[in-house]
């Protein structure tokens, strides 16, 4: 017998089992399914191929459920002795709600499901073990598969407020999602529907209610429920930017937040409330937002947290109304009650978050009567979810009576990707806890603040499926090995992992051409003050010593760009899926890479006279205008394939107090914006 372990490697016995089959015709692969079924034991080796799979047979009370590229063509059989595959739905199953159970016979495969979505994981799994099938020429084993969910729902956050994927690329997505048991999705939608009620609103390019009501149907159909985020108190820039919201405002020169005491404010969220319902017709939840914002009340004399529970009441009340469970960012009430920094303090003790938590409750339960009941407070953390304080702050909820979820991040504030290896040890920590305490669900945050492509977020997703179902103590480099089989095919599971690689000169490429101190995201604001300087022909040499430490940065830099160059072409040929997702992390390095070339560039071209090459320095610098025209061309036409570049127009940006780059240009220029800035002061 083979067992798979939590790492999903062989054990002893398996390698055993392994060697005595090694001089049959039969050969055992590797099979990895991700994420990790909770129980999976192989046996043997099937008579079945992956192309034998032909026939299915039920019983008349169950419809052949979503089931994958490799079985498109399969059909029902009259008997179950002529199927290949045989499956039921029976509710009496000892097992959780989502669960199957799955057995490779010798010569026929049994799905029974729990429930519908049981009976659809049952498949997605067998699909997998078909690709692997596949790809290494050998038949499927003969196993037996126990599988459920660790955590019951297991929601991904697609945040649209800066840009738009093509509809396609969502439709495909769905697919992706029910293939890795991911059930949820919190879609922040902000001015990307067609608002009925509220028109003004709603972006020329935005989605109608019907075309979002299409996907959430398409969705459902994979048991993925999506549920709309409409941001409520504060983050209302791209409603109060309009001149005919102005009157809403808290601070009338600021179109960030709401006034909560104004009953306008309250229609018009009612509004784009009742259209994201519409738009999302599956969904349980409403997210209301209510992060990161103060208001003043004018001159009420109610302090910020009075006038947030005020607005907090009113909309939880109302998403009750309309059957969803309103979900609420907790970090203001906590903020005002001064118990906040401890959750992301990871050197502070028990004993000092104790004392803070003791010297402070108090705020938080002279108004403890007014915090709804009937909300979920969600428990955001991005970076540190295991510190005592954030683990104190979610049980204080929970000890009082009030529903809590978690939400981990698989993108935050990250420029061109995610970084922190997709912060796969933050989602880990945070799903594992939060099914040691028994809590329901957890959100995957994936924000579009500095819009890094979608594709470049689907490690990050796999991750956040593999811990909040299967809740193993999978190692990071394991499941590093499972996402690159998964995704890129067996010939990659051993892959040199270049995503981590291309961390250190991303991170580098950020402000590589902006002055010390100064940030990337300020440039257009600034209309291109903080880009680094030009050389002076006139001083030579100074200009090399005043970025001497920049420059060896930009060479080392730009070896490893050259080696992960290597590294992605090798992974292109070897794939047999997600050759786009190449395409992308490719072009992200040939972008870094151009920027570390302008450096040594102009490190030439500051070399004194004697030991250059004057006009074959202003050439290369010549060049590089004409390279960035190229480099820019194939890094939009990779992008565009799923993705809307620009926004419409008559697009009207708002003030932008977060300095999101995305939030910067209708064009795309703001993901150019160094290299834009400085290749101008170049030419002049």
């Amino acid at each position: 017998m083979i067992s798979k372990n939590s790492s999903g490697l062989f054990t002893l016995l398996g390698i055993l089992f392994l060697i005595s089959c090694s001089t049959s015709e039969k050969k055992l692969g590797n099979f990895e399914v991700l994420p990790a079924p909770q129980q999976f034991e192989i046996t043997g080796i099937s008579g079945i191929k992956h192309n034998d799979v032909k026939n299915y047979f039920t019983d008349e009370e169950a419809n052949l459920p979503v089931h994958g590229n490799l079985l498109n063509d399969i059909q029902r059989a009259e008997t179950s002795s002529k199927a290949q595959v045989v499956f039921k739905v029976d509710e009496s199953l000892d097992i959780k709600q989502e669960g199957y159970l799955l057995e490779i016979a010798e010569n026929q495969i049994s799905i029974t499901g729990k429930d519908k979505a049981g009976l659809l994981y049952g498949f997605m799994t067998l699909v997998q073990l078909m690709e692997d099938a596949k790809e290494q020429n050998v038949n499927l084993p003969i196993c037996k598969i126990k599988d459920f969910p660790s955590l019951s729902f297991r929601a991904i956050h697609i945040d649209i407020k800066h840009h738009l994927e093509k509809l396609d690329y969502y439709y495909q997505l769905m697919d992706r999602l029910a293939k890795y048991k991911v059930n949820a999705i919190i879609l922040e939608v902000e001015d990307k529907i067609k608002y009925e009620r509220q028109p003004k609103i709603g972006s020329e390019d935005a989605l109608s209610i019907e075309e979002w009501k299409k996907l959430s149907n398409y969705a459902k159909e994979r048991n993925i429920e999506i549920s709309p985020l409409v941001q409520g108190l504060g983050h209302a820039s791209f409603i109060l930017k309009h001149d005919e919201y102005k009157k809403l405002r808290d601070d009338p020169k600021s179109d960030w937040a709401f006034d909560p005491l104004n009953a306008e404010t309250y229609k018009v969220q009612f509004d784009l409330y009742m259209d994201a319902i519409a738009a999302t017709p599956h969904g349980k939840y409403l997210h209301i937002g209510g992060d990161e914002v103060h208001t003043t009340g004018r001159e009420s004399g109610k302090s910020s947290l009075e006038l947030q529970l005020i607005w907090l009441n009113k909309v939880c009340a109302f998403a009750e109304k309309e059957g969803r469970i309103p979900i609420f960012w907790d970090d203001m009430p906590l903020k005002y009650a001064k118990v906040y920094s401890p959750m992301f303090d990871t050197k502070i003790t028990k004993e000092e978050v104790d004392n803070i938590w003791k010297k402070n409750e108090s705020n938080l339960l002279q108004f403890i009567d007014q915090f709804p009941k009937n909300c979920i407070y969600m428990r955001w953390n991005y970076h540190a979810p295991e510190t005592y304080g954030n683990l104190k702050a979610m049980d204080w909820f929970t000890s009082n009576g009030f529903k809590v979820m978690g939400a981990t991040a698989g993108q935050t504030r990250w420029l061109l990707m995610p970084q922190r290896k997709s912060n796969i040890e933050n989602i880990k920590s945070f799903a594992l806890s939060s099914i040691e305490k028994g809590l329901d669900g957890l959100l995957l945050t994936l924000w579009d603040d500095d819009s890094p492509h979608f594709e470049l977020y689907i490690r990050g997703i796999m991750a956040f499926a593999e811990y909040t179902w299967a809740g193993k103590e999978t190692t990071t480099e394991e499941f590093k090995s499972m996402h690159m089989q998964r995704a890129f095919g067996f010939a990659n599971s051993d892959s040199l992992d270049f995503i981590d690689q291309l961390e250190k000169p991303v991170s580098f490429w950020k402000n590589a051409l902006v002055e010390k101190g100064a940030n990337r995201n300020n440039l257009i604001k600034n209309s291109g003050v903080g880009v680094i300087e030009i050389p002076n022909p006139k001083n030579r040499g100074k200009w090399s010593e005043k970025y001497a430490e920049r420059l060896v940065e930009a060479k080392n830099m730009l070896q490893i760009c050259n080696t992960i160059s290597a590294e992605i072409n090798k992974a292109k040929k070897a794939a047999s899926r997600n050759q786009y997702t190449l395409e992308v992390y490719e072009q992200v390095n040939e972008l870094v890479k151009f920027s570390c070339q302008i450096l040594l560039e102009l490190e030439k071209y500051d070399q004194q006279p004697e030991t250059i090459n004057e006009e074959e320095a202003k050439k290369n610098l010549e060049h590089l205008v004409l390279k960035f025209s190229e480099i820019r061309f194939n890094f939009e036409t990779v992008y565009s394939k799923t993705r809307k570049l620009t926004k419409p127009d008559n697009y009207l940006l708002d003030q932008d107090h977060h300095r999101h780059s995305a939030n910067q240009s209708n064009s795309f220029d703001w993901q150019f914006v160094s290299e834009i800035f400085l290749l101008e002061n170049l030419s002049n």
